[in-house]
């Protein structure tokens, strides 16, 4: 080319394409480098993710927290280098846990390069509270859409609380892209069910109708009519036949935009691997890079530079910023203008949506909650718990959620006046109604809580193995999500070892971040819900009794605030040096507490210690755990109704535990406590055993 001749300006279609094998080459390039990953899906679905970024989302990139964006959700989170590139080319901004914006790339063009290494903020998936503009963590499939749900619900209870004549301040939508892997799972299809129950029609799923999976073409187990399952659970259903065609695209998405009263479902017909002339359609194009030679072909197909690696051209920047830049920041600047006017109108519903975007609590959230007096009988800890939720949503406007269809048995119902259920025409509604659809419970759970709503789920402990992903996913991200679980131990007896909780409390302390608390008295269940509130990037199980718990005397043993220490000295002998300690959780704790004062009267100084919560006192100070659990009182006893595994760590490897070591058995309660050992007669042999053991050590040693 001459210095005469003049390059004509590309037009708004060839800067589409442009665009969108910007997005495949990366992908690919990222791919091929880390040796890992997953190009076929990239490669097909860039058209779509183009579309939705830059013609079609009120997102704006300096501002990826600002509430009303739309959100984009990757359900199919092995191509995760379609959310990378997007963040990339759109120069998302990044925002720290404080929600400052630090003016850099959330997603640099080196963290791509990077891609799936350490400490690049490209990982293999899409994982929220690492990389801004992600905004939910995805990958076990079925779970983004899953969550996408919470977010749904989230959106029409924002809008029917907040939004008033003139101000709609809450009215974005939700667009979750999932494939085949996300369809089969179960929990996209608890999740589709309650959506299209509660006509959530802002959310717009899409589905990427490509017929393969790792082990190849989706015939070989799946072969149901999708579109047909969607119908009947009360979704739009559409189709756009070829995935390249980014205006069939583009106006099914409008589609979606104008349908009320029902969610969409967008079935996308692609061809996995597209571009790639020998890998199309195989499983090998999904789950392995392409190889050199494959990548330079697939480059050829699509009219780019055969040996450039990771090129942006001329021009992409530009024309994403003219895209989602321009009216991302036009949306956001209007939403911002109409905001600072409903702060003068409406001041106290500005307040709560400030706080609530930064996750904090209104003034005086804690006030009225109860205190319960001293019972022998006492009160379940589910009762205690409702007492307190009907408290803490009345002192906390967004705080709401539910139970997997056992309200009632759960005491989750909120009662108080205007309380509500949330429904299709009640978006107002502070009751959810998960149905028996624990897994997709969590999930909601966690899509709420993403909105920045203080949400809780509930159901037996013994269910909690149905939500586990979703409660490890929660942790995680950091979420405070709350899951309330009763019948924790074998307090319905007669319904046998299938309801009987043994090895879930091991399970869910092993998962990092969670913070799982066993109460031992109604005082202790509202001194955890003290501690729980005011977390803020930590998730927190509660496993609560069916049956009633004494009420301890806290003028005569220590008050129940020290739930929030994990473990605390609750009874110590009048005089002298404890020489056993007796340690348990929630039931249990009553126990140790009658073997106590028997040994006691014995003349054998004992220590109770209650302990609702490893993860708490692991975060105390060496100090504080040494003056719980002396180092040199080495005879030790702990209590629990739930597998003995781990509980070496606090009685040491020569303490004893009476735990559950098999499954429980049918029979009423007290039968059961006696055939496992859980009397106060067991344990004070426990302890009388412990000392006689160190008494002999001592005895050998002189």
């Amino acid at each position: 080319m001459s210095a005469m001749e003049v390059v004509r300006p590309m037009t708004d279609a060839e800067l589409d394409q442009l665009c969108i094998n910007t997005i495949r080459t990366l992908s690919i390039d990222a791919v091929q480098q880390a040796k890992s990953g997953h190009p076929g899906t990239p490669m097909a679905l860039a058209p779509l993710v183009y579309t939705i970024w830059n013609r079609v989302m009120r997102f704006d990139p300096k501002d990826p927290i600002w509430p009303n964006r739309d959100r984009f959700v990757l359900s199919n989170g092995h191509a995760s280098m379609l959310l990378w590139s997007v963040l990339h080319l759109t120069k998302t901004e990044a925002v720290n846990a404080a929600y400052e914006n630090l003016g850099q790339p959330s997603v640099g063009l080196d963290d791509i390069r990077r891609f799936r290494q350490l400490d690049s903020k490209a990982p293999g998936h899409p994982e929220y509270h690492w990389v801004s503009g992600v905004e939910t963590t995805t990958g076990p499939l079925g779970q983004g859409v899953a969550t996408s749900v919470g977010m749904g619900i989230a959106q029409k209870w924002l809008a029917n609380h907040f939004n008033r004549p003139d101000f709609e301040i809450f009215n974005y939508n939700i667009y979750a892209v999932c494939g085949d892997g996300c369809m089969m799972e179960g929990i996209s299809s608890e999740a589709a069910s309650i959506a299209g129950h509660l006509g959530l029609d802002k959310l717009c799923w899409i589905y990427d109708n490509n017929h393969i999976t790792i082990e190849g073409n989706t015939r070989i187990a799946f072969t149901e009519d999708i579109a047909a399952r969607f119908q009947a659970y009360g979704w739009n259903v559409l189709r756009v036949g070829d995935a390249n065609d980014i205006d069939r695209i583009e106006h099914a998405l409008e589609i979606f935009k104008k349908t009320q009263g029902r969610p969409t479902f967008i079935v996308l017909d692609s061809h996995i691997g597209y571009g790639s002339p020998h890998l199309q359609d195989t499983a090998a194009a999904h789950g392995e890079p392409l190889g050199d030679d494959e990548v330079r072909l697939t480059k050829r197909s699509y009219g780019w530079p055969e040996d450039a690696k990771f090129l942006v051209p001329p021009g992409a920047y530009e024309h994403f910023a003219s895209g989602i830049g321009e009216h991302g920041a036009q949306s956001r600047r209007e939403w911002t203008e109409l905001f600072a006017v409903y702060r003068t109108k409406y001041p106290e519903l500005a307040t709560e949506i400030e706080l609530m975007q930064r996750r904090e609590l209104p003034a005086a959230w804690d006030r009225n909650l109860p205190t319960f007096p001293a019972d022998p009988k006492g009160i379940a800890g589910r009762e205690a718990s409702g007492k307190v939720l009907n408290v803490l949503a009345q002192n906390i406007p967004w705080f709401l959620g539910g139970s997997a269809d056992l309200a009632p048995s759960n005491k989750t119902a909120l009662n108080y006046p205007g309380a509500g259920d949330f429904q299709a025409d009640s978006p107002g509604g502070k009751n959810l109604h998960f149905g028996i659809r624990e897994h997709s419970m969590g999930a909601i759970v966690n899509g709420l809580s993403l909105s920045k709503l203080r949400a809780f789920g509930a159901t037996f402990f013994i269910f909690s193995d149905y939500a586990r992903p979703t409660i490890r996913l929660s942790a995680l991200m950091e979420l405070p999500t709350i899951f309330i679980f009763t019948h924790d131990a074998m307090g319905d007896g007669e319904d046998g070892p299938t309801h009987q909780p043994v090895e879930h409390l091991a399970s869910l302390r092993a998962i990092p971040g969670l913070v799982t608390l066993r109460p031992a008295d109604a005082n202790e269940v509202v001194e955890a819900y003290r501690y729980v509130m005011q977390l803020r990037h930590q998730p927190a199980v509660l496993a609560l009794s069916r049956q009633p718990l004494p009420t301890f005397d806290r003028s005569k043993y220590a008050p129940a605030s020290g739930v929030a220490h994990g473990a605390y000295v609750l009874a110590d002998p009048p005089h002298g040096q404890p020489e056993v300690i007796l340690i348990a959780s929630g039931s249990e704790v009553s126990l140790a507490v009658q073997a106590h004062e028997q040994l006691l009267a014995e003349g054998i100084r004992s220590r109770v210690v209650s302990m609702p919560s490893w993860d708490i006192f692991e975060h105390q100070s060496q100090e504080y755990r040494e003056s719980v659990l002396p180092p040199n009182v080495k005879a030790r006893v702990a209590v629990e109704q739930a597998s003995t595994f781990g509980w070496e760590r606090y009685v040491g490897t020569s303490g004893h535990v009476i735990g559950m070591n098999t499954f429980g058995a049918s029979a009423p309660l007290k039968e059961l406590q006696k055939k496992f050992g859980f009397e106060p007669e067991q344990v004070m042999a426990a302890a009388k055993a412990q000392l006689g053991r160190e008494k002999s050590k001592e005895t050998m040693r002189t």
